[in-house]
């Protein structure tokens, strides 16, 4: 039994290299550490209002409460970086440019790395018969960093992010709970060192302690998540970043050796790695939701996109194209985006 297991479990890393993964890895179910870390991270209330987070117990970090049956978990990475990073870093530092996480320019990830993993799942049915199993992609109450950890994708690193040593810190993490006893792999060491530089370089120091990072201060919280108004003291920090912030990654000496990755569906859609913001704020919601269709983008929605785009113009230079673009939205419909702009016209009137 062991012996086939063994076996079975080489064979399904083989299948997802053949599916585009760049590592395939199995644990077991044993999350009890990261379960404790959760807690505290709960109770010091850093997850702000995503209620999800708490509100599915301890199915989180109990697999089997999720899935009945499962006994081992099947982890997969899959490389997303589009493009260099200097080009990345020229985007942040440019404040007429619109920066969107590098992980939202293409297609939906939960799209593509669910079709595989359906793939992967569907090829071990065919050596082994019906299975119990789920496949996941940030898509239930499931520790997936935990998970890859253990799985020895890589460390969770300082900024909460995995990152492997070989590969660096821009991938996507992929999971199927499975009812087969597969054989478990060897946990990865964590990297880190004395090394500082994601706490430092975060532009709202939303990584209050290493491994902790304060949602209710994360640009990827304010700009995605958060659903009602920015907070006032936060808006002058997010500078040009209207969808996410990669700045913990682009600082981490580990992403030297991050590569492109050949994944033609995360190609940047629509010049999206290099718009500048009057442009994109000035998209009807028409134009929004063409341009988003398919992407990760469009969960927020055309009032979210409009709120985070009139801070970045509060934080850039006081132009008149600038000016302009913000009065032009200065009665519009919603008042989440209205306050927004307001604060943007004050803010760039004192300049």
């Amino acid at each position: 039994m062991n012996q086939a297991m063994n076996e079975l479990s080489q064979q399904i890393k083989h299948w997802g290299y053949e599916l585009g993964f760049q590592q395939v890895g199995i644990s077991d179910t044993n999350l009890q550490q990261a379960e404790q870390r959760l807690q505290h991270w709960l109770a010091q209330g850093y997850h702000a209002d995503m209620e999800y987070m708490h509100k599915h117990g301890l199915k989180r970090s109990r697999p089997a409460l999720l899935q009945p049956e499962t006994v081992s978990i099947i982890s997969v990475r899959m490389d997303y970086l589009p493009e260099a990073q200097e080009n990345i870093e020229t985007t942040v530092n440019n404040p007429v440019a619109a920066f969107i996480s590098r992980y939202a320019l293409g297609r939906d990830y939960h799209k593509v790395l669910r079709k595989r993993l359906q793939k992967l799942a569907q090829r071990i049915e065919q050596e082994v018969g019906v299975f119990g199993y789920r496949a996941f992609v940030d898509s239930a109450p499931v520790l997936e960093k935990a998970i890859a950890e253990k799985a020895g994708l890589g460390w969770i690193g300082k900024h909460s992010n995995i990152i492997n040593k070989k590969a660096g810190s821009w991938f996507f993490l992929g999971e199927i709970y499975t009812s087969l006893p597969l054989s478990i792999d060897v946990p990865s060491n964590n990297h880190c060192g004395q090394c500082s530089a994601c706490l430092d370089i975060c532009p709202t120091q939303a990584i209050v302690a290493p491994y902790q990072v304060d949602a209710r201060r994360c640009i990827s919280y304010l700009t995605i998540e958060l659903k009602g108004s920015i907070p006032e003291d936060l808006r002058p920090l997010m500078g040009n970043r209207i969808y996410g912030c990669d700045d913990c990654q682009l600082i981490c000496p580990w992403n030297r050796f991050a590569r492109i990755t050949k994944e033609t569906d995360f190609s940047p859609r629509h010049n999206l790695n290099a718009q500048h913001l009057i442009e994109l704020f000035n998209w009807t919601e028409a134009q929004f939701l063409r341009k988003t269709e398919g992407s990760a983008i469009r969960r927020i929605g055309h009032e979210q996109w409009q709120r985070n785009i009139a801070v970045a113009l509060g934080n850039a230079p006081a132009t008149q194209i600038v000016k302009q673009a913000l009065n032009n939205k200065i009665n519009h419909p919603s008042e989440l985006v209205r306050e927004h702009v307001h604060w943007a016209l004050k803010s760039i009137t004192q300049k």
